[in-house]
């Protein structure tokens, strides 16, 4: 079976972020594997090792995405393909992504594409459904248990809270959410083992795409941290002092009453 996993490095949300002339500022943050993601390249090993097959997971950025694919092969992929945008590119939206990975995708003859259902950063939910929908095949989203029996596929998918049967067939996109598995963390032998994997470096040039075809269909007007949260207040007193200055303060200070 021939399975590809579209990868996106992210700023580790778990660490401190902070806005530098109104971009966040990458120097000293943290990168990771977009979590949602994981689940993506957990199931597509299980996926493999259960039919047969190849993994390769495929990313845009620049150099340093390298370091997020080479964790996706300590954790067994078995390829990875850094489509390098830097020099082309200075900004990208979810049309821009799309593009690229189905062009590249395009003449591969996938058999199982997969992705996370949303980026951390980005929280869209678009790129996984636009590659399909460029690519002519059927996708599902946010998917917790999947089933594949020759070409034809069960799935269940979450649906705010609930839970919905599809059955569908090969090929097929789907985007991972949380509780479809449990990723793997990379072992020593593993990390080993990525170094000497394969990890092909491309650009825009070997696409046959240039920046007019992948330009972004929209702009990014203002990057701003949320609103610091005014601290807790303890009230003091007799209880029934206490509910008249509550009832105040909900009054005329957070006017919610």
């Amino acid at each position: 079976m021939n399975i590809f996993v579209l990868v996106k490095r992210t700023f580790d949300t778990e660490e401190r972020i902070s806005i530098t002339n109104g971009e966040i500022a990458e120097d000293g943050a943290e990168f990771i594997i977009n979590p949602y993601d994981e689940y993506a390249i957990e199931e597509a090993i299980t996926v493999r090792d259960e039919h047969g097959g190849e993994v390769t997971v495929i990313t845009i950025g620049d150099e340093e995405a390298e370091k997020q694919l080479r964790t996706a092969l300590a954790m067994g992929a078995d390829k990875a393909v850094l489509i390098n945008t830097e020099d082309d590119l200075d900004e990208g939206d979810e049309f821009t992504s799309a593009k690229i990975l189905a062009e590249y995708l395009k003449d591969k003859e996938p058999d199982l594409i997969l992705a996370g259902n949303v980026a951390i950063d980005g929280g869209s939910g678009q790129v996984g459904p636009r590659v399909a929908e460029l690519l002519g095949i059927n996708y599902v989203t946010t998917i917790t248990d999947l089933e594949i029996d020759g070409t034809d596929v069960k799935i269940v998918r979450d649906v705010e809270g609930d839970s919905e049967k599809i059955e569908t067939s090969l090929p097929l996109l789907i985007t991972a959410q949380q509780g479809l598995n449990e990723p793997r963390y990379p072992s020593l032998p593993g990390i080993m083992q990525a170094r000497k994997k394969p990890l092909e470096e491309l650009e825009l040039d070997d696409l046959d795409l240039d920046e007019d075809d992948v330009e972004a269909k929209t702009e990014t007007v203002e990057v701003f941290l949320p609103a610091a949260k005014a601290a807790g207040r303890i009230l003091e007193g007799e209880l029934e002092d206490q509910v008249k200055e509550l009832i105040d303060l909900l009054k005329d200070e957070a006017k919610v009453i």
